[in-house]
């Protein structure tokens, strides 16, 4: 069976690891996978929004460290090790999240711009134990998620954590019965999918463009993208359907 496994529903891409002999480790061979099928999503403009995802009841428990010598000759690489991880996506990314997500699983999750846990998630950099570092965005990404203090407390301890602490530091975004993250992601996805999409996108790029830069060029930026969608027409769109009575009252219709 193949190691990572690529659904479409409509514009939605779902992309997932399927290793669940050894709760979706990553290989060099599957890390492989993940790159080409990232980089497919991300340069194919009929797809909207991507699912990562895992088979079997988990996630992913990271680098699969049997091919540990394949996988260190990866560190350099331009997308990370795990195939994604540096990658900048134009269009939203989504994790579902059962079972395991620790170690380079975790990094891969935080990649993501929201991420979804059934109940029973466990979350951790369990690599604290073998020596293994965090080259997957870990140190980078998780203090902007939840802090400093959180985020090293997570990293120096390698303690594992529950889904329901992972929400409470915001950690996951939501929290879902097991076996329903890949749902409410599809769920999710479907309502992005629905909005007018230049705004949405362009929102999302104001974000990130200005997330690391003073408040007044992040304003800037912010305008130079407002800018950009109402020039496209999207709100002189939005407004028509307003004035015909849609949306009103908050009704997402």
């Amino acid at each position: 069976m193949d190691e990572v496994i690529i659904n479409k529903k409509d514009r939605i891409t779902i992309v997932t690891i399927n290793r669940p002999n050894v709760r979706n480790a990553v290989n060099y061979k599957t890390s492989k996978m993940l790159e080409n099928a990232m980089e497919e999503f991300n340069s194919d403009n009929e797809q909207h929004v991507c699912i990562i995802t895992g088979n079997c009841g988990n996630f992913s428990s990271g680098a699969d460290l049997s091919d540990a010598e394949k996988m260190s000759g990866e560190v350099l690489n331009k997308n990370g090790p795990m195939g994604f991880t540096r990658m900048f996506f134009q269009k939203p990314l989504i994790a579902a999240i059962e079972g395991y997500c620790v170690a380079g699983g975790l990094e891969m999750a935080l990649s993501a711009d929201i991420r979804i846990s059934g109940k029973d998630a466990k979350f951790g950099f369990l690599e604290r134990r073998f020596g293994v570092p965090l080259i997957d965005g870990g140190t980078q990404r998780l203090p902007k998620i939840i802090g400093v203090g959180r985020a090293l407390d997570m990293i120096l301890t390698g303690k594992l954590i529950s889904a329901d602490e992972a929400y409470k530091i915001g950690l996951v975004n939501y929290i879902t019965d097991n076996g329903k993250a890949l749902e409410k992601a599809i769920e999710i996805a479907k309502i992005m999918d629905s909005y007018p999409w230049d705004t949405l996108i362009n929102d999302r790029l104001s974000l990130y463009n200005g997330l690391y830069e003073s408040l007044n060029k992040g304003l800037r930026i912010e305008a130079e993208f407002g800018k950009k969608t109402i020039d496209g027409g999207a709100v002189r769109d939005g407004a028509k359907k307003f004035i015909s009575g849609h949306g009103r009252h908050g009704k997402m219709d």
